[in-house]
């Protein structure tokens, strides 16, 4: 792991950019100098590990006294992009803005980059535990998608909190089954890209018996911030025990 930059900011968290090969993310620390559990947060769909919602969560949690870490999904973020991907991408922007239905399009695009980031994600977590500042245990923060992969093939993500409001392929909703970690769901009752049962469907299959679900009025980014609050407690219900 390459550390490109740091900076202390204004509420003690270290903020640092780095490299794992070909893999750019952005690491944030508390201000004790003790090590801490650590937490994997990642957008919805594979956006940049730099949009304003998820760097102010990742400060947030940091700031509660966690390791945090977020990286770019091959072909999103800083990372260049296949010719497939850009095809996949013109797809659904063609088909959104055409009103058109866009689900057949998400699952092939929205499954590659999940079967892709999953890899990418578990290096990345064996060179995040061998910092002395992480001391484990890990939680999984964000991406719904991504995040029932993730958990299902690394038994060292002990507890998840996910965002309801992503394409979930067919193939994540079949794994569903085997995730049997604590859980919190996290669902925006008037998501218009989500619709709410298939969100409560998906609810009903996580195989873990201790899941919660909160779901609040309005639509795909009014989550209120309290539940950011509370996420930080669920974690800390099973991350520092």
């Amino acid at each position: 792991m390459h550390i490109t930059s740091e900076q202390r900011l204004d509420d003690g968290v270290l903020e640092r950019e780095f490299t794992l090969g070909e893999i750019p993310g952005t690491l944030w620390t508390p201000g004790s100098p003790a090590p801490a559990p650590l937490i994997l947060m990642a957008h919805n769909n594979g956006l940049p590990r730099r949009a304003s919602r998820l760097v102010a969560r990742a400060r947030h949690c940091a700031a509660s006294g966690y390791v945090v870490a977020s990286i770019d999904t091959p072909g999103c973020g800083d990372r260049p992009r296949s010719a497939a991907d850009e095809q996949a991408r013109a797809a659904l922007g063609r088909a959104t803005q055409n009103g058109e239905p866009i689900d057949e399009i998400l699952e092939p695009l929205v499954g590659s980059l999940v079967e892709r980031a999953v890899p990418e994600w578990r290096t990345t977590l064996d060179a995040l535990l061998a910092l002395p500042e992480t001391a484990g245990p890990v939680g999984y923060s964000g991406w719904t998608a991504l995040g029932i992969h993730l958990t299902v093939a690394e038994p060292r993500v002990t507890a998840a909190g996910f965002f309801a409001g992503g394409h979930v392929p067919r193939a994540q909703r079949e794994e569903a089954r085997q995730v049997t970690i604590p859980l919190l769901l996290l669902l925006q009752w008037d998501d218009e890209g989500n619709p709410r049962q298939r969100a409560l469907d998906l609810f009903d299959a996580f195989g873990t018996k201790e899941k919660t679900l909160h779901a609040n009025l309005g639509g795909h980014t009014g989550t209120p911030w309290f539940e950011v609050e509370d996420g930080n407690r669920f974690f800390d219900r099973h991350l520092k025990k």
